[in-house]
């Protein structure tokens, strides 16, 4: 595949809202950052969200609940409105991997080391609506088609994602070679699957690969497509590299990020700046500006931040900690 490094950034249009002074573009800071032009990223509160580590959390697509799950083998829906718990569904018999809202309907879907996944009515979630049993490993991801209601996704640690049919309660397909995904937003016609240190970008219908997108040398420990499905972020321990996906099946790495010594764990598009990436490290945040490539870092959790989700609607950015707390910025 041919790789290009491209200077160009990936809105010629957003303009830097990070710092222009000659000083070293990894600054330390606080917990409140004004970094220039109005632009502030400041932790407004502390949720509990357990007694063990959270590993996983997600918005709703309205932006009103987030769902945060981790070793304490349960899933908390939280109100982003009054900042208390709506519910807890507490079915799976093993820790929680990954927890995701549908982007059409309040389901959530929820994976777990117990090797199923389970399907959820958020206005209801005294008891799961389906559970898919299948996989002959801890299930580490989940996610929903962003417009086919009915379609689900998974992939296991032994590298074996499934689909998933939520009407008929079946397996509507299986593909090897995929540990943790995500569907591409709005159409999703992609999917990005990611297996050692390879990134695969599959089509949906066909299930067949499109691209091999490749660069890493460690594993990859995630990966998170920007809000309008052209870009997709992956991120290893020491390098993040951001990629233009193409119609054409083409990809190529217009950025990539090296580590100084925190190694990098997940991350998410900002909900408002487009050429800002979050990246969640060991104690911290890197806020990576890709226009002026520069990076802050924000102190921000005890231990490692496992999770990062964001909400366009309210403008929340949430992290989730093995420290047994989840934040929310804005």
């Amino acid at each position: 595949m041919d790789m290009i490094l491209d200077d160009k950034t990936l809105d010629d249009n957003v303009e830097s809202f990070f710092s222009h002074d000659s000083g070293d573009p990894r600054d330390k800071v606080g917990l409140s950052t004004d970094v220039t032009k109005g632009f502030k990223f400041s932790e407004i509160r502390v949720l509990p969200a357990s007694t063990s580590k959270v590993e996983c959390c997600h918005f709703s697509s309205n932006g009103k609940l987030l769902a945060t799950g981790g070793h304490d083998k349960k899933v908390t829906l939280w109100s982003t409105e009054s900042f208390t718990v709506n519910s807890a569904l507490e079915e799976h018999s093993q820790w929680i991997t990954d927890v995701r809202f549908s982007p059409s309907m309040l389901r959530l879907a929820t994976s777990s080391a117990d090797r199923t996944v389970r399907v959820w009515d958020a206005d209801n979630a005294g008891h799961s609506l389906r559970t898919f049993t299948g996989h002959s490993a801890s299930v580490m991801s989940v996610d929903f088609h962003p417009t086919k209601e009915d379609l689900l996704c998974s992939c296991d640690g032994n590298n074996e994602m499934r689909y998933w049919s939520i009407k008929n309660d079946s397996c509507a397909g299986v593909v090897k070679n995929a540990m943790k995904m995500r569907f591409q937003p709005r159409h999703g016609r992609l999917l990005a699957a990611m297996a050692e240190n390879l990134v695969y970008i599959l089509d949906v219908e066909t299930q067949v690969g499109k691209l091999e997108l490749q660069g890493h040398k460690s594993p990859i420990n995630s990966v998170c497509w920007d809000p309008s499905g052209e870009f997709l972020a992956s991120v290893s321990d020491d390098l993040v590299r951001v990629w233009k996906i193409s119609s054409a099946s083409k990809g190529h790495c217009i950025r990539e990020l090296n580590h100084s010594g925190n190694r990098f764990n997940t991350c998410v598009f900002h909900p408002t700046h487009p050429s800002l990436l979050i990246i969640g490290c060991y104690q911290t945040l890197e806020l990576w500006d890709m226009a002026e490539n520069k990076t802050m870092t924000i102190q921000a959790h005890a231990q490692k931040v496992s999770a990062l989700a964001v909400s366009s609607d309210n403008a929340l950015v949430a992290t989730a900690s093995h420290d047994m707390v989840v934040k929310l910025w804005k």
